[in-house]
């Protein structure tokens, strides 16, 4: 838990960690505006971690991120999820971003909980295909 007065070297301190922490390190001295769209979320997620979350909610963590920007944000949320106790859960339509970090995976179809499995699970199963593809059930 934080203090509730911290002097400014300490909170530069933090800044600075927490800069580190989300690789920006280099671009400290840029204002936010500056910052490529990739760059502004993995600001926005090192904000959330400075108040040591225990849960992280990502809501489409990537929308209308270039391809590398995408990546760049799952190898972060894999080293997050690695390296602290904390749950992430996240809301996101790019099955690349799904299938490349979730443990589970609970899909909706028109907001009702259709099924929750592991990724491995999930493509084939039966509810799945006929809810997302049109395919019935055999």
């Amino acid at each position: 838990a934080f203090a509730a007065v911290r002097n400014q070297k300490d909170i530069i301190e933090h800044a600075m960690h927490a800069l580190e922490d989300m690789n920006m390190a280099d671009k400290r001295h840029m204002h936010s505006a500056s910052l490529s769209r990739g760059d502004k979320r993995r600001l926005e997620i090192g904000m959330c971690l400075a108040q040591e979350p225990r849960l992280l909610l990502l809501d489409e963590p990537t929308a209308g991120m270039a391809r590398a920007d995408t990546n760049n944000t799952i190898d972060l949320l894999k080293q997050i999820r690695d390296t602290r106790d904390i749950t992430i859960a996240i809301i996101e339509h790019d099955m690349h971003v799904v299938f490349s970090l979730a443990e589970r995976i609970t899909v909706l179809a028109q907001g009702t909980p259709l099924v929750e499995e592991t990724p491995e699970n999930i493509k084939g199963h039966p509810k799945v295909r006929e809810a997302y593809l049109g395919e019935a059930q055999v």
